[in-house]
């Protein structure tokens, strides 16, 4: 009997012998391929030398892949061959070899290797590949009576990528294993034939929509599950009786003091235990960190189902880590990572339990009686703001939800439960888009003591090999961080800018073999130490190791040319003003640059030109851009422009570029001023007193907005039929058009509404002896209603006027009383309660008063009801 480690090198050193690589097994989390969550295959790592969107480095390769897969998540423990995560033996050709030489290899490996009797194996092939038939009859030995045509038999990875037609063999696992029925045969859903090895022969690139190309290479990827052959090769029922399985159910057992295989509950329990600790073990050790979102939402509901179901077996004890151990013991010395990364599996598995443990209590209680409510009431389905409440709340994965109401026959309303999640997902997005002040822990704190100034090597270089010296993830030093995580990060030494002086900080990644974090942004604390926050994209970064800092060039280079295109701003608009020019605050990014300035008056739009020229002119030049380090009093001496205000040390930087600029500067630049490309100002404004703002672009930024305006000309002029260069003549005749228009459209409508207002005095009714004019018209805007009104009350000697009026979806009233307290009416009364009946509000004078409204549908009614309101008020 072979064991589970036995059969995972017997296959990789038989492939080896043929001439394939043996690689180590990739990541869980899957390189650049954002259409996978996870690494569900052992071809996942390979999908870029299929497409050949990379040129391989070698033509062959077999791996034992890592996998999780979690479709079927609630059928795990429940089959013999459900598991969350798996291993895939596998065997790659990269345009080296086809289907000639794979299905021989499989054949031979199956019936002489693992010597399995040639009677009890099974083929299937895609109906439409006559060529692996051939070659399975012909060149492997397979009788043609033995192999089925199944459509099925077409693979994918993923729902784009590469794919092609396969063969699978199957074991007949006997008739005592089978269901009965006369048609049972390969692919029946009972246990008797089961699937062993899968040949897929790579032919296809199928792309979003679905369409079928041929890779420019045929490919070869096969796989065999380690768990399956293993069930196979040592004579048990179920996967779950393998050695891979049973050291850890065993230790399970034992927590929960009862025997495995004694009571089908239980032993369903625990194999979702075994199998969940032992996928999250795998997940967290390749850096995936729990959280709420994509594969950390996986990774946390596997975790939880574990301590639930743990929780049946009667284990209320922390008891994750422990089942971690004999995973640790059993697996390390195939996956080092586990050994590698202990510390950081064992404190999210330990933070993890912890937290649900502590709510898991809480939220079944409140789940309970949610669900005797819906009972009692004669209801199946929970309300999904219930379900997402307890999410929330609780930290139940909705999932977790249903699999507890479903026992007992009860379902969760998914779209409202979708509905309450994304409202909180909107919610939360704005409230994380609010700044925070974070205090510092007292142990950063101490960090940074420590560490002292952190040596800044980025103005010669955008790379350099560092030392991790402390990692910390909200204020708690940790030894190692992995996927997901946001980390502040001290290095021995960094390329990276630390934003200071105007300039933001620079980005990037931190790199080693396994692991890779993305810089967002660096502080320089006051000691000097410089605080890379990070988030972690793959792996694990550890205190200690090295790693390769390398700052985003692009973006580098960007920066670069706005800081040093602020220098030559400061020293044209000194020589354009005067010198009592001092910046006053700068902000100089990737994408452009802001500059304000001391100046009491703005700048006339020559003078803009004026300076907009002279630092064109000495970008022309291709002055050198030296930076020297000096004495303090050394620096004044030699007439850099230093900012005010600003506190120096003894020792400064001075960046000198020709003899048009020299400043205190500890910025980042370019080698020559020719490096900047052009520079536009796009604005100048006051911001205060005795304060102005220029905003400017530089480089490619100042291309981009220049093309821009070029569109945008070039499109006013199609729409004018002009060329570009009379678009200004032809624009000022048509703004002098339409003012003429205007004018002509004014008069009519005064005109209209002069003819109008005659035309209603003959709708004048009484109410109580008081002449009263309600009337729904037509005008622009609420200067025409209250204009209208006006020419009523010179008409009406006595009397009260309410109009109502709806433009554009808008609903205005304007009320008048005429004399002034006329039976003590108030026209601001009178108009609340009209604009109330449309859901709206106003006020005003005893003589006059106007309001608005939300719903112009209810403007007839509100001025039919105008009579019955003016009785209430004349009974008071």
């Amino acid at each position: 009997m072979y064991t589970g480690n036995e059969l995972r090198d017997m296959f990789r050193k038989y492939f080896e012998d043929r001439g394939h690589k043996i690689l180590p097994s990739a990541s869980l989390i899957p390189k650049d391929d954002p259409t996978l969550l996870l690494t569900v295959a052992g071809m996942v790592p390979f999908k870029p030398y299929f497409q050949r969107r990379v040129e391989p480095p070698f033509p062959r390769a077999t791996t034992a892949q890592k996998c999780v897969r979690t479709p079927d998540l609630e059928v795990v423990g429940k089959t013999a061959r459900h598991h969350t995560y798996f291993e895939m033996l596998g065997n790659f050709s990269f345009g080296d070899y086809f289907k000639n030489e794979a299905i021989p290899w499989a054949w031979e490996y199956i019936t002489q290797v693992l010597k399995i009797s040639t009677e009890k194996l099974w083929v299937t092939i895609y109906p439409e590949d006559e060529e692996a038939k051939s070659i399975w009859v012909e060149k492997a030995g397979v009788k043609p009576e033995r192999i089925i045509g199944d459509p099925e038999n077409f693979w994918a990875a993923g729902p784009t990528g590469p794919c092609g037609p396969c063969s699978e063999i199957y074991i007949d696992l006997g008739e005592a294993r089978g269901c009965g029925q006369p048609g049972c045969n390969v692919g029946c859903d009972c246990d008797r034939f089961l699937e062993i090895w899968n040949l897929v022969f790579m032919q296809y690139n199928r792309d979003e929509a679905g369409v079928l190309t041929p890779l420019p290479k045929q490919n070869i990827d096969t796989g065999m599950g380690l768990e399956r052959i293993a069930s196979v090769m040592q004579g048990v029922e179920t996967n779950f009786d393998t050695d891979l399985f049973r050291p850890i159910i065993d230790f399970v057992a034992g927590l929960a003091g009862i025997a495995y295989k004694e009571n089908s509950k239980s032993d369903l329990a625990l194999k979702v235990v075994a199998d969940h600790t032992r996928a999250v073990s795998f997940m967290l050790a390749d850096g995936i960190r729990p959280n709420n979102e994509g594969r950390g939402y996986v990774l946390r509901r596997i975790l939880r189902r574990a301590v639930r179901y743990a929780k049946l077996l009667g284990i209320d004890k922390p008891f994750l880590e422990s089942v971690f151990r004999i995973i640790q013991r059993d697996y390390a010395h195939a996956y080092p990572e586990l050994k590698e990364n202990e510390n950081f599996i064992v404190n999210h598995l330990n933070l993890e339990e912890k937290n649900f443990q502590a709510t898991l209590e809480q939220g079944t209680q409140m789940l309970q009686e949610k669900v005797k409510e819906l009972i009692e009431h004669g209801g199946t389905v929970l309300a999904g703001t219930d379900a997402f409440y307890l999410y929330e709340t609780y930290g139940f994965p909705v999932e977790l939800t249903e699999e507890m109401l479903e026992e007992q026959g009860l379902s969760v309303d998914m779209p409202s439960f979708q509905a309450s999640a994304e409202e909180h997902r909107q919610r939360a997005k704005e409230q994380s888009q609010q700044m925070r002040a974070v205090a510092e822990s007292s142990d950063l704190v101490h960090k940074v003591k420590q560490l002292g100034v952190t040596p800044f090597v980025g103005y010669h270089k955008v790379s350099s090999k560092a030392n991790i010296e402390g990692l910390f993830v909200d204020g708690e030093e940790r030894q190692d961080v992995g996927e997901g995580e946001e980390v502040t990060i001290f290095l021995s030494e960094t390329p990276f800018y630390a934003e200071s002086g105007g300039q933001v900080t620079d980005v990037g990644i931190l790199k080693t073999s396994r692991a890779e974090a993305r810089v967002l942004d660096v502080k320089k604390g006051v000691t000097g130490t410089l605080y890379h926050r990070a988030q972690i994209i793959t792996g694990v970064l550890h205190v200690g190791e090295t790693v390769e800092a390398v700052v985003d060039q692009a973006n580098r280079l960007a920066t670069t040319r706005h800081h040093s295109a602020t220098h030559l701003l400061q020293a044209a608009l000194r020589s354009v003003l005067g010198e009592h020019v001092q910046q006053a605050g700068s902000l100089v990014t990737p994408e452009r640059l802001r500059f304000d300035f001391t100046h009491f008056s703005p700048l006339t739009p020559d003078g803009l030109k004026a300076v907009e020229g002279l630092i064109n002119e000495a970008v022309l030049k291709n002055m050198t851009v030296e930076a020297t380090e000096m004495s303090l009093d050394e620096a004044k001496r030699s007439g850099a422009t230093a900012l005010f205000g600003e506190k120096y040390g003894e020792t400064v930087r001075v960046v000198r570029m020709g003899t048009f600029s020299k400043e205190l500067c500890g910025g980042t630049h370019v080698q020559s001023t020719g490096e900047i490309g052009l520079v536009k100002i796009l604005s100048e404004g006051g911001i205060g007193a005795g304060l102005r703002r220029i905003e400017a672009v530089a480089g490619l930024e100042a291309l981009a907005y220049l093309r821009s305006l070029d569109e945008q000309v070039t499109e006013v002029a199609q729409l004018l039929k002009a060329q570009p260069t009379d678009v200004g003549k032809r624009v000022n005749g048509l703004v002098s058009q339409v003012k003429d228009l205007e004018r002509e459209i004014s008069h009519l409508q005064a005109k209209l509404s002069k003819n109008e207002a005659e035309g209603l005095l003959s709708r004048i009714a009484d109410v109580e002896g008081i002449p009263v004019l309600a009337a729904q018209v037509h005008v622009p805007d609420m200067e025409g209603l209250r204009q209208m009104a006006d020419l009523l009350r010179s008409k009406l000697n006595s009397g009260v006027i309410v109009l109502g009026a709806v433009s554009e979806g808008k609903v205005n009233f304007v009320t008048a009383v005429s004399p002034t307290g006329l039976s003590g009416l108030h026209a601001g009364q009178i108009i609340k309660e009209v604009a109330k009946i449309t859901g709206g509000s106003g006020g005003g004078r005893p003589d006059m008063a106007q309001a608005g409204g939300k719903d112009p549908s209810k403007v007839g009614e509100a001025i039919d009801r105008v009579p019955t309101i003016l009785r209430g008020f004349l009974k008071k």
